[in-house]
């Protein structure tokens, strides 16, 4: 109840008198408590013989909260140390840089078991349940749950730790991540040095594991996994394919498929030049509109 405690009888007016600024950010914070996220942050972060001025859960929270308001950097969260009236103590920035770098005591499979508890709660808790993937203006079965692996290029303007040149030639970063398409959660991000590959299997197959110990039980029977050109490897795939056969505990049943970009090289290109015009159709995306100079064609029966 102390966590949730500064929200009893909260009301929100829009009279013009006691003006909070960032105002969406307490709806953020209050998201965060009623799911369950703050509490089992909290409890996931309690040390032996230390009792914290500032709740950790509450700490981590906040700090996601400041970042969706749009925060850049730690000292950030004085944002929301200004709305100590409607939201209660707020941790400082020092406060905060110590609760971060605590996490480096604290199992990183606490603080994801935490996230996957309040997940699993969160998707109980949609309407109609887990909404169905669409591709191309077309509804794909609602039991299946799709998983996009990306790489992403993170620019860093000093020479921050692991900051690296990039293939791009930039500075900076090359983190992955994994989302649902279903829902657009991201579930599970590596951060990598700048010069970090874009089709390393053990990062990418790291992050997918990570990713699908996020999905509730239930429904990790049916997935699919999209990577682009850049990021699949032969490696990749056969890993997915092997958790097809895998007769471990919770795989069993399990059905992975995948959809994989690849390098167009010079047969692809002689393949193209030789489908006539009218064989290509309007290239559409996920809400069925046409995109715009994109077009598609089968070509496998004129590959070797």
């Amino acid at each position: 109840m102390k966590r949730t405690s500064w929200s009893s009888g909260l009301a929100i007016s829009g009279d013009g008198s006691g003006v909070v600024a960032h105002a969406g950010s307490v709806a953020v914070r209050l998201l965060a408590d009623r799911v369950g996220l703050t509490e089992t942050l909290s409890t996931a972060l309690v040390r032996r013989g230390f009792v914290p001025g500032h709740d950790r859960g509450r700490v981590l929270v906040d700090v996601a909260t400041m970042l969706v308001a749009g925060g850049e950097a730690i000292s950030d969260i004085d944002t929301l140390r200004h709305q100590d009236h409607v939201l209660g103590p707020v941790a400082s920035p020092a406060t905060v840089w110590r609760a971060l770098d605590e996490l480096a005591d604290t199992s990183a499979k606490r603080v994801a078991a935490a996230r996957a508890k309040t997940r699993k709660r969160v998707w109980e808790l949609l309407p109609g349940g887990l909404p169905a993937a669409r591709v191309a203006d077309s509804t794909l079965p609602k039991d299946l749950v799709v998983l996009d692996v990306d790489a992403t290029i993170v620019i860093a303007h000093s020479e921050k730790e692991h900051a690296a040149r990039t293939f791009k030639k930039t500075f900076g970063y090359h983190p992955i991540g994994v989302w649902c398409d279903n829902t657009g959660e991201l579930l599970a991000a590596t951060l990598r040095p700048g010069n970090a590959g874009s089709n390393t299997a053990a990062d990418h197959t790291g992050v997918l594991s990570e990713a699908i110990a996020q999905i509730p039980a239930p429904h990790r029977k049916s997935l699919l996994i999209r990577v682009d050109g850049a990021g699949y490897s032969h490696e990749l795939l056969d890993w997915i394919t092997r958790m097809n056969t895998a007769k471990t505990s919770g795989r069993r049943g399990r059905s992975v498929q995948y959809s994989v970009g690849f390098a167009v090289t010079e047969t692809i290109r002689e393949a193209i030049t030789r489908v006539p015009k009218r064989a290509w159709t309007p290239a559409m995306d996920a809400d069925g509109d046409v995109r715009e100079h994109a077009d598609i064609v089968e070509i496998t029966g004129l590959l070797p």
